[in-house]
């Protein structure tokens, strides 16, 4: 806690030497979040090429606005908004959604994990698991579409990010009640859209072992 509270002291030293023209000190704020902010704009646009840009556009961006910066949350809040927007203008675009959603929530209200949905080629590897897998992926697939670009971004950020709700809140320039129920409808949709995904998987998997039982047989 003290380190975080001496990381806001450091930020606001800096913030305030950047006010006053110091563009060495914005380069020192530049350096201490550039990975997170690349990492975020990876993780919500899913394309390298797109995240770098969303990624120039936010520190430019941030240079252009320090001077109007008021100290009200801190300098990761806010640079998180501005990137968080700049995805939000992203998406609702282009209305791109990417297929590796890292893990979403069943209907049993469990984690999915959409990492096992790549292929796997190793020599030993079970074509009809693999099968399987991309038809699972394909499903969620469909399922994160039906979120709203916002309701995608509250996600992510929750759950990829570990941000609590109030931060995501403050991002999206909302309450932490706004985001709470903007996650809630979230959930719900990929609850609905996953409902048969975990009975199907199991299902196809008990199939597939009882018949290669019965040849054995």
């Amino acid at each position: 806690m003290a380190g975080e509270s001496l990381n806001r002291i450091d930020d606001t030293v800096l913030v305030r030497e950047a006010q006053r023209g110091d563009r060495a000190a914005f380069e020192d704020l530049v350096r201490r979040y550039d990975q997170a902010v690349l990492r975020l704009a990876m993780r919500l646009t899913g394309s390298e090429h797109e995240a770098q840009d969303i990624y120039q556009e936010a520190f430019l961006k941030a240079y252009r606005n320090v001077g109007s910066f008021r100290f009200e949350c801190s300098f990761y809040t806010w640079i998180y908004r501005i990137v968080t927007n700049l995805c939000l203008d992203h998406l609702r675009r282009k209305q791109v959604r990417k297929e590796d959603a890292g893990v979403v929530v069943n209907a049993d209200g469990e984690e999915f994990s959409v990492i096992e949905q790549t292929a796997d080629d190793r020599p030993n590897a079970n074509p009809e698991r693999d099968l399987l897998r991309r038809e699972l992926g394909s499903q969620i697939g469909r399922a994160l579409e039906k979120l709203t670009p916002r309701e995608r971004m509250v996600f992510e950020l929750k759950h990829y990010h570990g941000l609590k709700l109030r931060t995501v809140g403050e991002m999206l320039n909302t309450t932490e009640e706004t985001a709470k129920n903007t996650l809630f409808r979230a959930t719900q949709k990929l609850r609905g859209a996953l409902s048969g995904v975990r009975g199907d998987a199991r299902g196809d998997v008990r199939g597939g072992d009882g018949a290669r039982r019965g040849q054995a047989i």
